[in-house]
């Protein structure tokens, strides 16, 4: 009993900081420009995992809204030809079934994709790859999107152990290749996004940053990505995820390791109002720029893979219906799913954060533009567009 007592203490306190950008120093996970981090790392590579049983993330696909093949018989938005699908995604700060069973009842609508967060100086077996919260991502319908980042999240910008040199150098091999054979053995397509927001500032992996240089990020990526092919693995989707440009930004070129070693791209951006040094911004404005940059520099895939708005200084239920029932259709078109972050953090990021903005999301979301859960059963990597 005691040791059921004693996996349940761990499960909890390591599950918050695995998946998500809590609110609490120990889950602080990086996230839009801004989001300022207090993190150093003093867990290695060849750390040997807690033995206790890890409790599985338990995610009920028979008390969702939407069933897994289900569309809502809302037609796809705006008038002409008929619309492809988008992957609709969600990161809720603790994955469990009441948090996500709560979301996809508020949305009305069952979600494709479903993102969380571990980092490399994770303890107790949580900074490895976990089928088990995987496979109940994949039997809900959904698709997982692992968040991978090489930091301690409880330290400080400067975290020496973490520079891009010892990635390179081959310090983490050993965890790298674990993580690889996992993942292999698992089998499934799932997407990895690694060290996102690297053309900011905030985080270790940054150029501008933790003793970093210029070229190191690509060569770190690089890195890794061939430790993965070397070991025969081909059921990742390499997710890259810079944030949206800004004044001190670092080129998004320089920090893009090449085709040979991306499947889809991605980027993070917000509508803080007028929080800080911010003002409103319309959907418009958050992504244009950056979604043309990264146009400019692939034709692979793009998705959004953080965003939300605020409710202070403007509209968030407009902010809303713009974004998801016009900018995506017609302003955006090759953006090809998005993730949303419910999290009440910073600000009231949620979808929740008034019943207008809920109302704005659950309506707009029911476009058939809009993919559910009905991927339990796929078994294309790279993960492909709908």
């Amino acid at each position: 009993m005691c040791a059921i007592l004693l996996a349940a203490v761990l499960f909890c306190g390591f599950v918050g900081a695995a998946l998500g950008r809590g609110n609490s120093p120990s889950t602080r996970l990086g996230g839009a420009a801004n989001h300022q981090s207090t993190q150093s790392p003093t867990a290695t590579a060849t750390s040997t995992p807690i033995s206790i049983t890890i409790p599985r993330i338990l995610i009920s696909p028979i008390t969702q809204p939407t069933r897994p093949g289900a569309h809502s018989s809302t037609p796809g938005p705006g008038p002409g030809p008929k619309y492809p699908s988008i992957y609709y995604g969600v990161h809720l700060p603790v994955l469990d079934t009441p948090d996500l069973t709560t979301f996809e009842s508020d949305a009305h609508k069952a979600v494709s994709v479903v993102m969380w967060y571990q980092q490399w100086s994770n303890t107790g077996g949580y900074q490895y790859f976990q089928p088990g919260w995987l496979n109940e991502v994949r039997n809900h319908g959904s698709i997982p999107l692992v968040t991978w980042d090489p930091w301690d999240p409880t330290q400080g910008i400067n975290q020496p152990a973490f520079a891009l040199q010892n990635i390179i150098n081959g310090n983490f091999d050993a965890y790298i290749s674990k993580w690889a054979q996992a993942s292999k053995a698992w089998g499934h397509p799932y997407f990895l996004r690694f060290a996102h927001e690297m053309n900011g500032n905030w985080m270790p992996w940054s150029e501008l940053a933790n003793g970093n240089k210029p070229g190191q990020f690509v060569q770190a990526w690089r890195h890794i990505h061939n430790i993965f092919t070397s070991l025969g693995v081909t059921n990742v989707t390499w997710l890259w995820s810079p944030n949206i440009d800004y004044s001190n930004s670092i080129p998004l070129r320089e920090v893009y390791p090449g085709d040979a070693y991306v499947d889809w791209t991605a980027m993070d951006g917000y509508n803080w109002g007028n929080i800080g040094p911010h003002s409103w911004e319309s959907f418009s404005q958050v992504f244009q720029q950056t979604y043309n940059d990264i146009l400019g520099i692939t034709s692979k895939p793009l998705m959004i893979a953080e965003t939300a708005s605020t409710e202070q200084a403007g509209n968030k239920a407009s902010w809303i219906t713009d974004g998801f029932v016009n900018q995506l259709v017609h302003t955006f078109p090759l953006i090809r799913g998005f993730v949303w972050f419910n999290q009440n953090k910073e600000t009231d990021w949620r979808i929740e954060s008034s019943p207008s903005a809920q109302n704005a999301f659950a309506s707009a979301i029911q476009s058939n533009y809009y993919a559910s859960n009905n991927f339990a059963n796929l078994n294309i990597s790279p993960i492909p567009i709908l």
